[in-house]
């Protein structure tokens, strides 16, 4: 085994300004603020739970014990508790996404709040902060707040597309595409690279195991390539790669690369490569250091391989 300096993980981190996509075992938490309206053809709004979680509603107002109830809860959730001016709810175990239960929340002045209790199978309510009365000054200022956050929200999302689109622009016009293309496939054999260097590494849902291979070729170009081959072990959720990145450990520049994923989305059960074919010929050791870093990232911004590499191990 070669003695170069290799530091490999899988990462929980995001990138900066992108909505998360986590890799939930169950559930993906929500705390949200829920609007109502005061039309009389509105919508009764759905809450998400979850079995032997607290799904915390929260009012402006405080609640009415003996007025507030669930119809149907026996035997399903824990009695359901008004504690101030919040309503706790617990079910004893998972409903099913076709269950749906009515909760009629009733606050001090008498107003009823009618509610659709049911679940999903990718989210729940952590905490809901129910606003009933949409011109009041504190839904107005909370609701102008909410909107500020998902425009912000949308517009890292289109950033997001754009430098995915701007990334995938770049590996199509690279020299190296054709290597990076053969390595994706699985045709070593036909790249002129040799393997140095194999390690697994695993996330619950995730395996890659990544091979880094350095060229055969006499006199030796200097092009090094990482393969990460990637298993989707999570049972529901596709993997697909959002973005790649090549660049000095010390100042963080970028270095040229190619980058090739087949196929471009790994569905559940499913394997799949993503190729990085790097050109260190402008790579300058006194400049930039002495250590190159190799990034993977999914879709939703996560970080999925962070790769160092000591350059005189890849280099002739």
């Amino acid at each position: 085994m070669q003695k170069a300096v290799l530091l490999a993980c899988l990462a929980v981190s995001t990138v900066a300004g992108a909505h998360p996509e986590p890799i939930p075992t169950k559930y993906s938490s929500v705390h949200r603020a829920l609007f109502l309206s005061n039309a009389p053809a509105s919508k009764v709004p759905e809450l998400y739970v979850a079995g032997k979680v607290v799904t915390v509603l929260r009012f402006q107002h405080p609640c009415d014990p003996d007025r507030t109830k669930m119809l149907g809860w026996e035997g399903r959730f824990e009695p359901v508790e008004c504690v101030g001016k919040k309503v706790l709810i617990e079910p004893l175990k998972d409903l099913a996404s076709e269950d749906r239960l009515l909760l009629v929340v009733t606050l001090e002045d008498g107003t009823e709040l009618p509610f659709t209790v049911t679940a999903s199978e990718t989210r729940r309510d952590m905490q809901v902060d129910v606003y009933p009365d949409p011109e009041s000054p504190e839904t107005v200022r909370v609701n102008l707040e909410e909107q500020r956050k998902e425009n912000k929200r949308l517009r890292a999302q289109v950033r997001q597309q754009r430098d995915e689109i701007a990334w995938r622009s770049e590996v199509m016009d690279s020299e190296d595409h054709a290597l990076s293309m053969l390595l994706a496939r699985g045709k070593v054999a036909l790249t002129g690279f040799k393997e140095l260097d194999k390690r697994l590494l695993r996330e619950e849902g995730i395996e890659i195991l990544v091979s880094t291979l350095v060229t055969t070729e006499k006199p030796a170009t200097k092009k090094v390539a990482m393969v990460f081959h990637v298993t989707n072990t999570d049972p529901k959720r596709p993997w697909g790669t959002q973005s790649a990145q090549v660049s000095a450990l010390d100042t963080g520049d970028s270095l040229p690369f190619a980058a090739q994923a087949y196929p471009s989305r790994i569905g559940p059960g499913q394997s799949g490569r993503v190729a990085l074919v790097a050109d260190l010929s402008s790579f300058d050791p006194i400049k930039d250091g002495d250590k190159i870093v190799f990034e993977l990232f999914r879709n939703g911004g996560r970080q999925q391989g962070y790769i160092v590499w000591d350059v005189k191990h890849l280099l002739p």
